[in-house]
């Protein structure tokens, strides 16, 4: 490849480097990771990591609302956290599903998905665990 120039027809090797750097990696959608949360949280919560490190290696983007919220928001916020991550969903290109359980806020994330007629991916917990 040749040296990037700017408008004016002047090297510019900055924005070259940062083009070609940025450059390698394709575009990625996107998705919502909707998993349990509830009943066993430290199971859960580690179960939540694998389907995100799963959602990674399948090229997308996962956001999982669920391993972040926890860290700063109290039980008693949870109709806030519900509201934040239907807000969140909304931006995302796709549900997806995991694990071998539907618990109520799923259930919600899940009506949301269908409503808006959303992309949406069911993932059993066993092909995560036997990767």
């Amino acid at each position: 490849m040749g040296v990037m120039k700017n408008a004016e027809g002047y090297a510019d090797p900055t924005a070259g480097e940062a083009i070609r750097r940025a450059s390698r990696f394709r575009f990625r959608p996107i998705v919502y990771i909707c998993s349990p949360y509830s009943g066993d949280i430290e199971r859960n919560t580690e179960m939540a990591k694998r389907y995100s490190r799963y959602a990674v290696d399948e090229g997308v983007i996962p956001i999982t609302p669920h391993l972040m919220f926890p860290l700063y928001m109290t039980e008693e916020e949870r109709d806030l956290a519900m509201f934040m991550d239907i807000a969140i969903l909304s931006k995302c290109s796709e549900l997806w599903v995991c694990g071998d359980r539907i618990t109520k806020g799923m259930k919600a994330e899940i009506d949301y998905a269908k409503s808006k007629e959303m992309k949406t991916r069911y993932i059993a917990e066993e092909k995560i665990c036997t990767k």
